[in-house]
């Protein structure tokens, strides 16, 4: 194989591949740019020009789609590749990717079905490409871009912007840099009113990548030629106008070979009077070969920037499989150190939220600091120590028999009611806190990245962690109210033994005892207690936290997965496999990228290998 042939043959290649893995006109920028830093050739004309006769004469094959008006509605991207001589030839559709076609008649069948797919069977056109692979001795290796044929008015079934849309789908193949344009014109119309040239112009003023080609010259008047326009002094072009003499449509109707059809096309320029002189640089082969040589110069031209292009790509491929996770491995050890990697993984986020190293912690204090200490202020204290309601209690805990000094009952009972009180807002104060760890928990799983390959893992583990969280609701619920409950069981005596004393400082202690049932008495012991339940609650105010931080934070910090390892100790293979089903269309991306990496490190290395004579 010479050198022209592997550099060609790279590029069908690397174009191949990227059709074959959809980056051809896909959403990722990259991919798609590696196919437009690729050299192609898109073949321009207007409708009935010949495109198609020309592709098929460089192909040596029938197999293009006739009829009248526009027979070419979506571009069809026809890479060919040479064989060994003596090998059999055969075609390949991108979206067939497991059949091979021998009977090129069926290919044209293919090519018009698949246009309705997309299109209908209407005069619709689509942008969507369909990609076509030709392997034969007879072709050199080329890729070629048959589009639509330009046109200037709509027919029935078309809309009015039929035209428009046409060009502008053009343009966005010809607009390309590394576009090479094979404008097609009818050799027996005016050069001036080729709609190949006009548009190659507007886009290629130098002609710096435009190949002119001229179609039925054997179908001009007699007494007529084509020579100003073949030798470039009607519009001149930086290369040299080919002229080609297709398969008439009797030839077509008898279905001659195309072998023979370019033996006859040998024959005419040869045997020309008129264009005898030009006839080694006439003719579908001298074109296939003309292109294929710039092809190769072009190739060459842009390999720095193509192998740049490529190494960029793998480097991206390479972090967004590191990012996506490498594959499972199918061993049930390695698939229990996985998921406990996993584990320890949402487990570090989780405790960075709760240490400061990302938000959310703050709103355990945030409860702490503002939603207790408002919740205590709305208890009902006033109203538990009314006048009324210490006289009735008071009176209530003396019963028959009235008390002879101080109301012990009565103060017993005033304090326990009022820190029953103290239950609520301590019991909201944990599940406060635990709403506050269940939202942590789910933001941490959903900044777990490595977690979101497998739902059905970071479902489970969310389960677990959010029971345990329950279970640790619990424990710091009894212990809230467990110091609540011994707040009111033992009252601090040595509050009550100062009460007497500061009596007696006023200086007339038998006057305290004579005002027992005044007001003023009831309002003292109001006072008291208030005293009392108010010193109780700035120790609960620090208590209740320290508890919950204890119980709760605490817990979720050191064993929020604890069950969840020695449960998952437990399982076997098929279940930890369940567990590691990841999202399909993680895998498939997944899959996407090693296969296009794959690619572009081949490409690469092809690339690298090939000798620069």
């Amino acid at each position: 194989m010479t050198t022209m042939e592997s550099l060609i043959g790279l590029v069908n290649r690397i174009q191949m591949a990227c059709t074959a893995l959809g980056d051809y006109g896909g959403e990722d920028q990259t991919f798609s740019s590696l196919w437009d830093a690729l050299p192609s050739v898109a073949v321009v004309g207007g409708q009935s020009s010949g495109k198609s006769s020309v592709l098929e004469s460089i192909v040596g094959r029938d197999f293009l789609p006739r009829g009248s008006g526009i027979v070419t509605r979506r571009p069809l991207v026809l890479q060919l590749h040479k064989m060994d001589e003596g090998q059999q030839e055969y075609a390949e559709f991108a979206h067939l990717p497991d059949r091979q076609f021998t009977d090129f008649s069926l290919v044209r069948k293919e090519i018009q079905d698949e246009t309705d797919r997309v299109t209908g069977k209407t005069k619709q056109i689509s942008p969507v490409p369909i990609h076509l692979s030709i392997y034969s001795p007879n072709v050199v290796n080329l890729t070629l871009i048959d589009l639509p044929g330009l046109t200037k008015v709509a027919i029935e079934g078309q809309p009015e912007s039929i035209a428009q849309d046409i060009e502008t789908m053009v343009r966005s193949f010809v607009d390309k840099p590394n576009c090479i344009i094979l404008a097609i014109s009818p050799a027996n119309q005016d050069i001036a009113t080729s709609d190949a040239i006009k548009l190659s112009r507007e886009v290629d003023p130098m002609g710096e990548r435009t190949f002119g080609v001229l179609t039925k010259l054997d179908l001009m008047d007699k007494g007529t030629n084509a020579l100003d326009v073949l030798e470039g002094k009607s519009y001149r072009l930086q290369h040299p106008w080919v002229g080609i003499v297709n398969r008439s449509q009797a030839d077509i109707n008898r279905n001659v070979d195309m072998i023979l059809a370019r033996q006859k096309e040998r024959e005419y320029f040869a045997t020309s009077p008129d264009y005898g002189h030009l006839a080694s640089k006439m003719g579908s082969e001298y074109l296939a070969k003309l292109l294929s040589k710039h092809l190769e110069s072009v190739i060459r031209a842009r390999i720095p920037s193509i192998t740049s292009l490529i190494n960029k790509s793998i480097e991206e491929l390479e972090s967004e499989l590191d990012h996506l996770g490498r594959p499972v491995a199918i061993d049930a050890g390695a698939q229990l150190y996985t998921i406990l990697e996993l584990c320890r993984a949402f487990d570090r986020i989780f405790k960075q939220h709760l240490d400061g190293g990302r938000p959310g912690g703050d709103r355990i204090y945030g409860v702490f600091d503002n939603q207790l200490p408002a919740a205590l202020r709305k208890l009902p204290l006033d109203r538990h120590l009314s006048m009324q309601n210490v006289r009735k209690v008071v009176s209530e805990a003396d019963g028959y028999q009235p008390h002879l000094i101080a109301p012990e009952q009565g103060y017993r009972r005033l304090i326990e009611g009022a820190l029953n009180y103290f239950r609520g807002p301590s019991e909201a104060t944990v599940d406060a806190v635990h709403f506050v760890l269940k939202d942590l928990v789910r933001k941490s799983m959903e900044e777990c990245q490595e977690m979101k390959r497998f739902p059905t893992l970071q479902s489970t583990i969310a389960g677990a962690a959010n029971e345990a969280l329950e279970r640790f609701r619990e424990d710091s619920k009894k212990t809230v109210v467990r110091l609540v409950d011994m707040e009111a069981s033992y009252l601090t005596v040595e509050f009550f033994r100062r009460l007497p004393q500061e009596v007696e400082k006023g200086g007339n202690p038998a006057a305290a005892t004579t005002d027992r049932y005044s007001e003023g008495h009831f309002r003292r012991i109001g006072s008291n207690v208030s005293s009392y339940v108010n010193m109780v609650l700035e120790t609960l105010k620090n208590s209740v936290p320290k508890a919950v931080v204890y119980c709760q934070v605490k817990e979720a910090k050191q064993s929020l997965l604890n069950h969840f390892y020695t449960q998952i100790g437990k399982r076997e293979g098929r279940q930890l496999s369940d567990l590691l089903d990841e999202d399909p269309s993680l895998m498939e991306r997944r899959l996407q990228c090693a296969k296009r990496l794959e690619l572009y490190k081949k490409s690469r290395d092809e690339i690298d290998s090939v000798s620069w004579v």
